[in-house]
């Protein structure tokens, strides 16, 4: 969480120098205080009365030239966090070679809060191995490096070396400050449709993107838990995310399984497939060789095993359901979880792949809470909220 801390914002001269007044606003949206520097290059393509007016304060772009008369310690002593974006190549080098010939160098250099560093440039710049060099030499700082991204560049290129997203940028400040509600506590999460082998190439599945199980997964590491996120789709960077790739539901519960047996709070959001193939073929199956005959067995119940757990972690689970809710609160008292949420994947908006989410709450006793349509992002920061009002009914975490 940021609110009310204290980030400087370094940009340096890139064309992806626009890029931070979005950046600076997303910071301030969350809370937190903004002040800005910037290298007489980042001037060029931004201009500092851009900054001053989001931000509220002028942009230090002159170490000489500006009202203090050291401003870049007095930023670094300031500062909860310092970010730079975006970093161009000479200011990598700069910065991890010690020098500090401009603003932002120097103020890097001059703090002892925690730094977040995103890159953007060319893709050849970001591939030479003085660049590879000194993001080695950063990350052996302590420093947390953001991106870049593949994307569309600069005079029409695309590869990598596209600023990574503001949001992202926000979410890896907000990753490497202490604090927040979740502090101490680890939660693990499911995310993404687990994929059952028919043969070396095909295998049943669902059409779960993983997105909402990702959203939870960030909400809560913004809130400052550890979380280990076990998926079977891409999964979600942050600093404070573990990623543990997985492909089936054996797969998955194995990994849960370990993981909740450490954890404080389990939340199972991943499509986990029903049933799998008895005799998976090691080999592909031919259509000159006719329609198949496969036989099903049903797959492993990833969260029956974290609910029989005798001592287990604050238990959510998930129902993807089509039309109606009874199933789902029939769900909620047959697998004892603490909390269920059911979505109807048919409504509009809703379900997989989607961006926005509409789903109904169940309680253990069969009470439920409907909450309208919003994103799946509002979703999680809703859904945390529940969770700790229900755990603080339980009494102080263990």
């Amino acid at each position: 969480m940021l609110a009310g801390r204290r980030v400087v914002l370094g940009v340096t001269g890139g064309v992806a120098a626009y890029k931070a007044a979005y950046l600076a606003r997303r910071l301030i949206e969350r809370g937190a205080v903004v002040r800005t520097v910037m290298t007489e290059s980042a001037a060029q393509f931004i201009g500092p009365p851009t900054l001053a007016a989001i931000t509220g304060e002028r942009p230090v772009v002159d170490l000489f030239d500006a009202e203090d008369v050291s401003p870049h310690t007095t930023f670094g002593r300031w500062a909860d966090a310092v970010v730079v974006a975006p970093a161009t190549a000479a200011t990598l080098a700069r910065i991890a070679t010690g020098l500090s010939d401009d603003a932002v160098s120097a103020t890097v250099l001059a703090t002892s809060a925690p730094v977040v560093i995103a890159p953007a440039m060319h893709t050849e710049m970001w591939e030479h191995p003085a660049t590879v060099a000194n993001v080695d030499r950063l990350e052996s700082f302590g420093y947390h490096i953001v991106g870049p991204q593949s994307g569309h560049l600069a005079g029409g290129d695309v590869g990598v070396g596209r600023l990574a997203d503001p949001e992202r940028i926000a979410d890896a400040v907000a990753g490497v400050l202490p604090g927040g509600p979740l502090t101490g506590v680890h939660v693990v999460v499911t995310a993404g449709g687990t994929r059952e082998p028919i043969d070396t190439v095909r295998y049943l599945g669902n059409r779960s993107s993983g997105k909402m199980g990702n959203a939870i997964a960030a909400a809560a590491a913004r809130r400052g838990a550890t979380v280990t996120l076990v998926t079977a789709g891409t999964g979600v960077e942050h600093p404070r995310v573990m990623i543990v790739p997985v492909e089936t539901a054996s797969e998955m519960a194995e990994a849960t399984w370990a993981a909740a047996a450490e954890a404080d709070i389990a939340v199972m959001a991943a499509a986990v497939a029903d049933f799998r193939p008895v005799f998976p073929l090691d080999g592909k199956l031919r259509r000159s060789e006719g329609p198949p005959v496969i036989d099903l067995e049903p797959t492993t119940d990833v969260l029956g095993g974290i609910a029989a757990m005798v001592d287990r972690p604050f238990l959510v689970g998930f129902a993807a359901e089509v039309g109606g809710l009874d199933e789902a609160v029939a769900k909620a008292r047959r697998k004892g979880v603490d909390l269920l949420v059911a979505n109807d994947v048919t409504a509009p908006g809703s379900g997989f792949g989607t961006e926005t989410n509409q789903v109904t709450i169940v309680l253990p006793d069969g009470a439920t809470e409907p909450w309208s349509l919003m994103s799946k992002s509002e979703v999680s920061e809703r859904l945390w909220d529940r969770i700790a009002e229900l755990r603080k009914r339980e009494g102080p975490a263990t």
